[in-house]
C-alpha cells in the first residue's frame, strides 16, 4: 500500500490513538461492503481504510511507521533489512580472487530481497513485475495468497461473553466466525486459510476480522470493569433495602446500606468482564435516587415535616470549598 495511512484516515500525524479509532470507524460503517453491495469502489476504498488503521490503530507499529522502519504495508523496508542482514557480512562476500563464483552469493541476496517483494506483490497486487523483463522469475511461482480484511459489528453481551456470527462476504457467501469471551472494541480476529488462494503451493492467506463493539444502554466496560447506573427510590435510600441488579452474565441481588445517596458506589466482585485469559473484573453500581414523576400528598406531607425539623445542610461543604 504506497497511500499514506494519516491521509486514508483522514487525521493528522499527531492525532491520537482514539482520534484515530473515531476515524476509523465513522469510514469503516459507510464504507462496509454489507453496506454497499456491488460497489467495488467502495470495497476498494474500504480495504484501504482497514489497511491503514492495522498499521496505525496499533501504537508499536505506528510508531516504527513514524520512525521509517517499515512502509505503509507494515514491511519491513527493504534497505533496512538489507543493512541489518549484510552490514556485518565479511568483505570476502562481495569480492574475491575467485573470478565468477561470488555471483552465487549474490544471486542469493537478490533473491532475497526480489523474492520477498514478488510476495508482498502478490498480496498488494504490485511487486516486479516486468522487471528487467524478467517478469516475477525472481521470487518463483509459488506464493501466498492475499489477506482479505473486513468489519463486523457486534452486540455488547456478545463481546462479553463470547458467541458464534455469521460474516456476509462481498460474493455473497459468510464466514462463520467465533467471538471470544471478553473481546474488546477494536480487536482484529484472524481466520487462517479464509483468505485469496495462493499461488502454486503458496499457502491460502487469512481473514483479518475488526471487531466493532456497540454501545448498550445499561452497561460500560472500563478494562475487564463494568460500570451501571442502578435508580433506587427515596425509601430503599432512607431505610436500606435488598435490589436486584443486572449484570453482563444476568441479574443478581445487592443490598444497599441505608442512608445511600445519589452516586454512591457499591462494587460487586467479579461481575465484570470475564475474558478468555486472566481473572475476571468487577461491576461498579453507581447508585441514583429516582423520586416518582407525580408528588402523592403523603409524600408531600413528610417532606414538608422533615424539612421543619432537619438541620441537614448537603450544601455546607460545597459552600466551604468556594
Amino acid at each position: 500500500m504506497s497511500d499514506d495511512p494519516y491521509k486514508t484516515l483522514g487525521v493528522a500525524k499527531t492525532a491520537s490513538q482514539d482520534e484515530i479509532k473515531k476515524a476509523y470507524r465513522k469510514l469503516a460503517k459507510s464504507l462496509h461492503p454489507d453496506l454497499n453491495p456491488g460497489d467495488t469502489a467502495k470495497q476498494a476504498e474500504f480495504q484501504k481504510v482497514q489497511a491503514a488503521y492495522d498499521l496505525l490503530g496499533d501504537a508499536a507499529q505506528r510508531r516504527r511507521f513514524d520512525a521509517g522502519e517499515i512502509d505503509a504495508s507494515g514491511q519491513e523496508r527493504p534497505e533496512r533489512q538489507f543493512y541489518r542482514q549484510y552490514a556485518g557480512a565479511d568483505q570476502g562476500r562481495y569480492a574475491s580472487d575467485a573470478g565468477h563464483g561470488d555471483f552465487d552469493d549474490m544471486s542469493d541476496l537478490f533473491s532475497d530481497l526480489f523474492g520477498r517483494r514478488n510476495r508482498e506483490g502478490a498480496r498488494g497486487g504490485g511487486g516486479f513485475g516486468g522487471f528487467g523483463g524478467f517478469g516475477g522469475g525472481f521470487g518463483g511461482g509459488d506464493a501466498p495468497g492475499a489477506d482479505l480484511r473486513y468489519a463486523l459489528e457486534v452486540d455488547f453481551l456478545d463481546a462479553a461473553l463470547g458467541g458464534k456470527k455469521s460474516l456476509s462476504l462481498p460474493d455473497g457467501n459468510k464466514i462463520d466466525l467465533t467471538i471470544p469471551r471478553g473481546l474488546r472494541d477494536g480487536q482484529t480476529l484472524r481466520l487462517r486459510g479464509k483468505g485469496q488462494p495462493g499461488h502454486g503451493r503458496g499457502k491460502a492467506g487469512d481473514a483479518l476480522v475488526t471487531i466493532s463493539v456497540r454501545e448498550h444502554p445499561v452497561f460500560r466496560r472500563d478494562g475487564n470493569d463494568v460500570e451501571v447506573e442502578l435508580p433506587i427510590t427515596l425509601d430503599e435510600a432512607v431505610l436500606g433495602a435488598r435490589v436486584e441488579v443486572p449484570t453482563v452474565a444476568g441479574p443478581v441481588s445487592m443490598t444497599i446500606p441505608k442512608g445511600a445517596s445519589s452516586g454512591h458506589r457499591l462494587r460487586l466482585k467479579g461481575k465484570g468482564i470475564h475474558p478468555a485469559k486472566g481473572a475476571a473484573g468487577d461491576q461498579h453500581v453507581r447508585l441514583k435516587i429516582v423520586l416518582p414523576r407525580k408528588m402523592t400528598p403523603e409524600l408531600e406531607e413528610l417532606a414538608e415535616r422533615w424539612r421543619e425539623t432537619s438541620h441537614f445542610d448537603p450544601r455546607e461543604t460545597l459552600r466551604r470549598q468556594t
